[in-house]
Order: C-alpha cells, then structure tokens, then sequence
C-alpha cells in the first residue's frame, strides 16, 4: 500500500511539473493579438520612461502559428520569422508597398517589449505590448 500512494504522488509530482513547463512556455509565447499599451519617451529628466499610450495611439499585432502576421496600424496582412532566439523579421505587403523590420523582443511580466533593430531612437523605441486574446 505505501508503494502505491509513493507512486501516484511520483506521477501526480511529475504531470504537475509538465503542466507548469507549458504554462510557462505559452505566457512566452508570441501567438496571439498584442496591444499597444506603452512606449519609451524622454521624461522631464531626459531619462527614458514607460508612458502610456492612448486608445487612438494604440494598435494591434496578431501574430499565427505559421509566420503570418496582421496589424490594425497598417491593416494589411504581412509575415514573420525568428532571425534567433529574440530577434524577429516582420514584413506587410500592403497597397502602399512593402513594410519590413527587424526587433528585438523579450517578454516582461507577461507584456511583450518590441524593439526596432538598429535602434535609431535616443531613448529608445521600445513598444510594450499586453496579449488580449490567445
């Protein structure tokens, strides 16, 4: 009797561990629709700062499975690739022409910070986005 309640506390121990892996990997996932919530701009300092941006400064970027991207800024349907671990090519083939660029990305507290690459900002140009839909 006590090998069997050692060994479903060993399997109970171990499916618990796997679920939290999963978990984890999919809050650092970049599927998903990603809102515009802040930007770095220069405070009164001259220190960069996280502001809060507006509803109508705001955009979206919804990222799929398969390399393809949409975004409500240029509504058009464009594509993305990993160029490495955090370093992503995003292209939109819009009416317009061709819109592309690389970044750097990272997730902080669940929020996804874009990063134009090269950086040509001062301050930077970091874009915190927060996922509102799966």
């Amino acid at each position: 009797m006590k090998n069997l309640i050692l060994l479903f506390s060993l399997i109970l121990s171990f499916s618990s561990c796997s679920q939290n892996e999963e978990e984890k990997i999919n809050d650092n996932s970049i599927v998903g629709t990603w809102k515009l919530i802040e930007k770095i701009e220069s405070g009164n300092d001259g220190l960069p700062i996280w502001k809060p941006v507006s509803d109508t400064q705001s955009y979206t970027y919804t990222f799929y499975e398969k390399g393809l991207i949409t975004n409500s800024r240029y509504n058009c349907n464009g594509t993305y690739e990993f160029n490495s671990a955090n370093s992503l090519h995003i292209e939109f083939e819009c009416n317009d022409g061709k819109i592309n660029g690389d970044f750097n990305f990272k997730f902080t507290n669940k929020n996804l910070v874009l990063t134009p690459n090269p950086n040509t900002c001062d301050e930077g140009c970091d874009e915190k986005f927060k996922k509102i839909e799966e």
